[in-house]
């Protein structure tokens, strides 16, 4: 069986505390990980401005290349693995064995990881709104029109809290290297794949081993990563993003609430948006924060609900090898079926309607694992307490809402779809400060445009604008 080891800024180190990753299934050990604790961390971020400085000795542009050679050589070599290595085959079973996702769905994932690697200079242009990237290596430069600016790197390290329900957030941190700060990664339990594959691709195409350190663990490792890294991101429910709210130090990356709206002027041709209604709700089997978890509507609800319900009710769970599966499973004993109580709390408020119990039980359980059958809501009103909730697997309410009420009932929303030539409305979702991406027209939540910033930029996060102003010679 393979050991994976703790990676101290790219020197491995096998712990005497091991943990054992298995099968979601059969419960059969997939591999053994080291176990870092906080003292170990504590320890070694001492070294964490060397990070940052073997990557400065790097040109960016020099970089951007290593990050291409990087996806060619994540989504297609034979890479190391702890004490053995790993295909991009036994990669994408693996994190399926662990994770409950379908193979195909893992596959998926491993290209949307390539596809910005292999653009990561488009992507950083954009996200840096053309600035010249030696800016943020030298600290200081010239602007077009003549005056002179700075960026300061506000941490020599981002430190990440990584989840397992969904490998797609690794997009997330891909960018970080490419502008010379290093990586502190703490996997989830259960998908310690991707942040081990990744930091091999980049050693492979000549990045340097000092710039990446990877601690798996238990809770309290990720809170040695908070709390000794500067700047970090971290993945959670509603609970963790209300614990950070405000912390400059750290970005908390929650529930999306996402969400589609059909304005009055569009509502009467719903038939239209079905499958990408369909596609919002069920694609990567709804783990994504930027899955619609909800569809207002004016009228014709009932309607959009019996016809949802119609296309997803009838999904049922296959095994993860097969190419058509829609359902991951969940791994986490009593989650799903806390979940699926949840919901039906919610049923028994007058006006909500669970439009897909005629097509089977929405939980099925299994020995040591379970699913969540698609289910699909009718809300008669925004003020049921179901209209706002979102969960790890496709579910959407439809809700029934005044066009002009719903900008004030939707509530935070990462990504708002909204399907409308109405101008009036139309400027209002501009104006709209909950909202933080903004589809106008049939775009479906979860299409991304990568050249956008997901939720916040991340060059905002690290690096700081100030005042700057000089007189005689300046450091290369």
């Amino acid at each position: 069986m393979i050991h994976i080891p703790v990676l101290r800024w790219g020197e491995p180190y096998k712990s005497l505390d091991i943990d054992k990753v298995v099968h979601f299934a059969t419960g059969e050990p997939v591999a053994e990980v080291s176990r870092a604790n906080a003292g170990l961390i504590q320890r070694d971020m001492r070294h964490a401005q060397r990070a940052r400085d073997v990557l400065r000795e790097i040109p960016i542009a020099d970089l951007l290349q290593m990050m291409k050679k990087a996806g060619e050589l994540y989504s297609g070599a034979e890479l190391p693995l702890g004490d053995g290595t790993q295909t991009p085959d036994q990669f994408a079973r693996m994190q399926s064995a662990t994770t409950g996702l379908p193979e195909h769905m893992c596959r998926f994932n491993m290209k949307k990881n390539h596809f910005v690697l292999s653009q990561m200079d488009k992507i950083l242009d954009s996200l840096t709104r053309g600035l010249d990237l030696n800016i943020l290596s030298r600290g200081y430069g010239v602007e077009a029109r003549g005056v002179p600016i700075s960026y300061q790197a506000q941490s020599p390290v981002l430190g990440m809290v990584l989840p397992s329900n969904s490998p797609g957030v690794h997009t997330l941190w891909l960018p970080i290297v490419a502008m010379q700060i290093g990586l502190v990664l703490k996997p989830g339990p259960q998908e310690p794949w991707t942040p081990y594959r990744m930091a091999q691709a980049f050693v492979q195409a000549g990045i340097p081993k000092q710039a990446v350190a990877i601690y798996p663990g238990l809770g309290e490792v990720g809170a040695a990563v908070l709390a000794n890294c500067p700047r970090s991101l971290i993945f959670g429910g509603t609970a963790t993003v209300e614990q950070y709210k405000g912390n400059p130090r750290v970005q908390a990356h929650g529930p999306g609430f996402s969400k589609i709206l059909l304005g009055d002027d569009v509502v009467d041709d719903w038939r239209k948006y079905l499958d990408l209604m369909v596609d919002s709700v069920l694609v990567n089997s709804g783990r994504g924060c930027i899955n619609c978890s909800g569809i207002w509507a004016s009228r014709h609800t009932k309607e959009i609900a019996e016809a949802l319900a119609e296309r997803m009710g009838p999904v049922t769970p296959l095994p993860p090898e097969d190419p058509t599966a829609a359902l991951a499973a969940f791994t986490v004993p009593g989650q799903a079926e806390g979940v699926s109580a949840d919901i039906d709390k919610d049923l028994k408020t007058p006006g909500v309607t669970d439009m897909t119990a005629k097509y089977g039980a929405r939980l099925v359980k299994g020995e040591r694992y379970d699913y969540l059958r698609p289910t699909v809501l009718l809300c008669d009103s925004p003020e049921h307490p179901a209209a706002k909730k979102e969960y790890m697997f496709p579910f959407t309410t439809v809700v029934q809402c005044p066009q002009e009420k719903m900008l004030e009932a939707i509530g935070p929303t990462l990504v708002c779809t909204a399907i409308t030539q109405d101008k009036k409305l139309q400027r209002a979702l501009l104006d709209a400060v909950h909202i933080d991406r903004l589809n106008l027209g049939p775009i479906p939540t979860i299409q991304l445009n990568w050249l956008q910033p997901h939720e916040g930029s991340i060059v905002d996060f690290l690096f700081r604008a100030r005042a700057f102003q000089f007189e005689g010679s300046l450091p290369a």
